[in-house]
């Protein structure tokens, strides 16, 4: 695939969620790990994935109550992670609403095609949505690569527009410059260091955001920076 790919990660085993993760930032997916059921499940009701890696055992709320629960508030790929093969356990999962399942110890190299095949046929092609975004005031065209913001045209380079649309579909989501980076994936000049901040001080210019003060993307300190729902 030629886009990158966000995926939460539900797992409770420290040492594996380590090893997937930076696998599938090597593999351009932007990885949000988290080691708690509950937790996960209300980071996956609230944000935009590509799809969810959910483990079965899992403190604070199992992985199959929360595969039921997220499927009857999203069509979000699914696919179970776990230490359970069995035949029961697999059936089940993919009754509750699992798109696929994967019993541990597995190789990452397979997680990752087949997380690319699920994200594939959600999207309906190998390629990213180009289906306009609009949050608040503010609305992308990705297939004309146009931006309005409050009435008037943008003017932004390739680099601004690919990473002003990675905050927006993701608005009120937390993003590290390493997940912007990967979602932007701009030239070799324009993604490396601290330059992801250079072309967000830029896009606070054009957006007419207050560089003190922010209110349309916002800096979180030691995490990265969001799109805020409401500017």
């Amino acid at each position: 695939m030629s886009d990158a790919i966000t995926a939460l990660l539900v797992e409770d085993d420290l040492r594996l969620a380590r090893l997937v993760t930076e696998y599938l930032t090597r593999n351009e997916v932007a990885v949000t790990h988290i080691a708690d059921g509950a937790q996960g499940f209300e980071e996956a009701v609230r944000f935009r994935y590509d799809v969810v890696l959910l483990d079965l055992m899992l403190p604070g709320r199992d992985g199959l109550s929360i595969c039921r629960a997220l499927r009857d508030r999203s069509d979000v790929p699914i696919i179970m992670l776990t230490a359970r093969g069995e035949e029961t356990d697999r059936v089940l999962g993919l009754e509750l609403g699992a798109d696929d399942y994967l019993a541990k110890p597995f190789s990452p190299r397979e997680l990752l095609a087949r997380m690319r095949a699920q994200v594939r046929r959600a999207r309906g092609r190998a390629g990213p949505s180009n289906a306009t975004v609009r949050i608040g005031e503010l609305t992308l065209d990705p297939s004309a690569r146009q931006a309005v913001f409050r009435g008037q045209s943008l003017d932004l380079t390739g680099y601004e527009f690919d990473l002003l649309r990675a905050l927006a579909e993701r608005a009120g989501r937390i993003l590290s410059r390493e997940q912007l980076m990967e979602l932007a994936r701009g030239a070799s000049d324009e993604a490396f260091d601290r330059s992801v901040d250079v072309h967000i001080s830029h896009l606070r210019q054009k957006l007419g955001d207050d560089a003190r003060a922010p209110r349309i993307i916002k800096t979180i300190r030691g995490a990265g920076y969001l799109y805020a729902l409401s500017p």
